[in-house]
């Protein structure tokens, strides 16, 4: 038998890395044995969705993967993302690593990206979830077992009533037709607490709703600034006296 290739996976928390994760250990070729996460150090949560970072490790150890964490500003430049990750993958190559996954599924242009970015690294991009239908991989993710709850949503496609929700059958009835069953335009983050690749499922309570707005990239005709709203619901992590 040939050696497993030395990996490690970029885990955004939610449904889709979690999918992608168990289909690439499904493999065989691949030890994954690193989970790379984004943190805003300014608030000490994952980037993109606010998720805790309690809530995040729970995840890691829960999982048996290793977690490295890559932290950086409440708004970071391109640039200055770009040099710390740039920093991270050349530590993750020196110390062995080859190969990594992600979670994307059509967005060609991100995953051009990330592949442009690490082949002055010489490591390998795996997609398992690439090209797939997602009204069959959220119908697979729910059948295989696994848990997630909504936790961000782009308030352009979904209203408040949306995050906090879980992950099932009616979610997905309950969707507008232009909003993809993944999410894989940003309509919607999770966050994946329970399933096949998890040794115990993870406890939390639901806190408050909260809308935040933020500068779009975009503007409007005459050249005026726009906004883009989010609603997040907050997860409050269950702390095990017996550690504490």
């Amino acid at each position: 038998m040939s050696q497993k290739l030395k990996s490690y996976f970029n885990w955004s928390t939610g449904k889709d890395a979690s999918l992608a994760l168990y289909y690439l250990t499904e493999e065989g070729k691949y030890d994954v044995d690193r989970l790379l996460t984004t943190i805003n150090e300014k608030y000490n949560r994952v980037t993109m969705h606010g998720l805790r970072r309690e809530l995040l490790e729970e995840q890691a150890k829960s999982i048996g993967i290793s977690l490295q964490v890559l932290e950086l500003p409440e708004q970071p430049s391109m640039a200055e993302y770009e040099k710390r990750m740039n920093e991270t993958v050349a530590r993750l190559k020196s110390g062995g690593y080859s190969d990594c996954g992600f979670g994307d599924i059509f967005l060609e242009d991100l995953r051009k990206y990330r592949k442009e970015q690490l082949r002055p690294h010489n490591i390998t991009c795996h997609f398992p979830l690439w090209g797939m239908d997602t009204r069959k991989l959220i119908t697979d993710f729910i059948e295989l077992g696994f848990k997630a709850i909504v936790i961000c949503v782009n308030s352009k496609f979904l209203d408040k009533s949306f995050v906090g929700r879980e992950i099932d059958e009616n979610f997905l009835n309950d969707l507008p037709p232009e909003v993809d069953p993944c999410g894989e335009n940003g309509e919607f983050h999770t966050f994946c607490y329970d399933g096949p690749i998890f040794k115990e499922k993870i406890e939390f309570t639901l806190g408050e709703k909260v809308l935040k707005t933020y500068k779009s990239p975009e503007k409007d005709s005459k050249e005026n600034e726009k906004t883009i709203g989010f609603w997040f619901c907050d997860l409050i992590p269950h702390i095990n006296k017996e550690e504490h």
